[in-house]
């Protein structure tokens, strides 16, 4: 089978004053070649235009994040998001050759866009879903933050202070919307925090509304609650952010 790559591009830039400083994006759209029993790829990103640092770790970090969602062969060295869906399709067809009779198309689809975005701080969020056989697909999201002014991501290591108080906060604010108990243990609803203990997700990142927690299925809960996202006011949690944030 062959793939058909299409390239979207699609400008856009800040032009209001309250928006210098902003990086300039364009949109990347690639798309599989319609056919009978194909594929279907589906890749949206932002990818930087600019000739600095920062822009240069931005298209490295969200290119990298999108291979390893594509990439099932440890053994080739793919290093464009071009050659990691063409491995994903020859992993289809090796698969299909083997199980002709019970291989479904595989589905991969990755949706980027800048989440948050002012002077200091950047914010891309990845939304992916992933059908590669089985009783369903997977969904997850991935937040990739940057530290505009020195050109590099930010680690999620490096977003908090007081971390010990900000967690109290967190959960805190957890029980509340999840609607557990205070004085009962935080998986007494059914989660599956481990060590029946509250901790932070894996995924943190800047949106318009507030910082976001977001736990990915099976993180802390079943396959059929989905993600789970806490989204914390800037006001509520401006004092434990190492960051400034123009909210």
């Amino acid at each position: 089978m062959k793939i058909r790559i299409i390239c979207t591009l699609l400008l856009f830039a800040y032009m209001s004053c309250e928006n210098d400083g902003k990086l300039t994006f364009e949109t990347i759209n690639l798309e599989q070649e319609d056919c009978t029993d194909c594929l279907i790829v589906d890749i949206t990103f932002p990818k930087a235009l600019g000739t600095t640092k920062i822009d240069d770790t931005v298209n490295e970090a969200v290119s990298e994040e999108i291979i390893s969602l594509l990439n099932f062969d440890d053994e080739t060295n793919v290093i464009t998001i071009k050659s990691a869906v063409e491995s994903f399709g020859k992993e289809y067809q090796t698969l299909k050759q083997k199980f002709p009779e019970e291989s479904m198309p595989w589905e991969a689809e990755i949706h980027g866009k800048v989440a948050y975005e002012d002077n200091n701080i950047l914010t891309i969020r990845l939304k992916s879903y992933l059908f590669t056989g089985g009783a369903h697909g997977y969904s997850t999201s991935r937040f990739l933050n940057f530290d505009k002014r020195r050109g590099t991501a930010l680690k999620n290591s490096r977003l908090i202070k007081n971390k010990e108080e900000f967690m109290e906060l967190a959960e805190a604010k957890f029980r509340l919307q999840e609607k557990i108990p205070a004085m009962e243990s935080i998986n007494s609803t059914g989660f599956m925090f481990d060590g029946e203990a509250f901790y932070l997700p894996e995924n943190i990142g800047f949106t318009q509304k507030g910082i976001q927690l977001l736990y990915n299925q099976y993180e802390v809960a079943s396959y059929a609650d989905g993600a789970i996202v806490l989204t914390l006011p800037y006001k509520e949690v401006k004092d434990y952010l190492t960051v400034k944030i123009k909210a």
